[in-house]
């Protein structure tokens, strides 16, 4: 096998909207350049395979046959620890990098995790891009995703009108890698209170006495209008939280956030409000929803209410 094909390591519920993107746009899937996938779950490459049955669409065995089987490898990992077992893993992503090869890694982790990448793959002769994204599972699968980008430049310039052109409506480049990042956890930080502030609104309007579903109306004519309101507003008063954006990820990066600005020798108190209300849905045991989309934190705002 040359190393023509283009890599996916990651196919949760990001990995697989992007994964379809490579295919249903042409970057991947033919003869000269198929799709080689590995996920820690097998089963999501062998549905994504028989998603594109006119595709070429390899399964490896290791993230290191991924790699070493082709050019540019795009990782999507879910959470710092699955990135960097994944990534130091004996059969993992760094143990296939040679000269040549080519890492984009679209999670968002610790900014030192990112660095710590990308120095262990030049090392060994290889070029990094970091490219975390700012969208979830619909805008994946439309390939409406945002990538803030940073790294090699040259590997930038090449894989932007491209794969990343595929997989989403803009790019960013911001520099050295860790910037990338910085930018990640800004802007999912800002979304956080957003949703935060959002939950405790909706509550409110129930509590005294006002329709909700009117109020979603009202929000969405007036200068706080936003995307994530219209869509998860409808949803939220109906109990509907399947998740795109599961709120432990969420809450990952909220506190990543916080995290970044503690080091600068920041306190953000509106951020780390809202990271207080997501921590405590998340780890409600009665809630349970972990696993559900971010807007499961109005579960926990709404049972605070005296109320409820």
């Amino acid at each position: 096998m040359s190393d023509d094909g283009v890599g996916f390591v990651g196919l949760g519920i990001m990995g697989q909207g992007m994964a379809s993107r490579l295919l249903s746009e042409g970057i991947a899937g033919s003869l000269e350049r198929p799709l080689v996938v590995w996920n820690r779950t097998p089963s999501k490459c062998d549905d994504l395979k028989a998603a594109f049955p006119d595709k070429v669409v390899e399964v490896k065995g290791t993230a290191r046959e991924v790699v070493e089987s082709c050019g540019v490898t795009y990782c999507m990992l879910s959470t710092p620890e699955a990135s960097r077992s994944i990534f130091e893993a004996e059969d993992g992503i760094l143990a296939g990098v040679a000269a040549g090869k080519c890492i984009v890694d679209c999670a968002t982790i610790r900014v030192e995790d990112m660095v710590r990448m990308h120095d262990a793959v030049a090392k060994k002769g290889g070029r990094f891009l970091e490219a975390p994204v700012s969208g979830s599972k619909v805008p994946a699968e439309k390939g409406q995703l945002v990538f803030l980008c940073a790294g090699s430049k040259e590997l930038f310039d090449e894989v932007e009108p491209t794969a990343l052109g595929a997989m989403g409506k803009a790019s960013h480049f911001f520099g050295e890698v860790g910037f990338g990042t910085k930018a990640k956890l800004v802007v999912n930080s800002l979304m956080g209170t957003m949703m935060a502030a959002y939950s405790e609104g909706l509550s409110l309007s129930q509590d005294v006495g006002l329709d909700p579903t009117k109020m979603i109306e009202v929000i969405s004519q007036s200068a706080i209008a936003s995307p994530v309101y219209a869509l998860k507003g409808p949803k939220m008063i109906k109990g509907d939280h399947a998740p795109n954006f599961p709120l432990k990820h969420a809450h990952k990066d909220m506190k990543l956030a916080s995290d970044l600005a503690r080091e600068i020798g920041a306190e953000y108190s509106v951020m780390n409000a809202a990271e207080k209300i997501f921590r405590n849905s998340m780890e409600d045991e009665v809630l349970n929803v972990a696993d559900k989309d971010f807007s499961a934190i109005f579960e926990g705002v709404k049972k605070e209410s005296p109320k409820k």
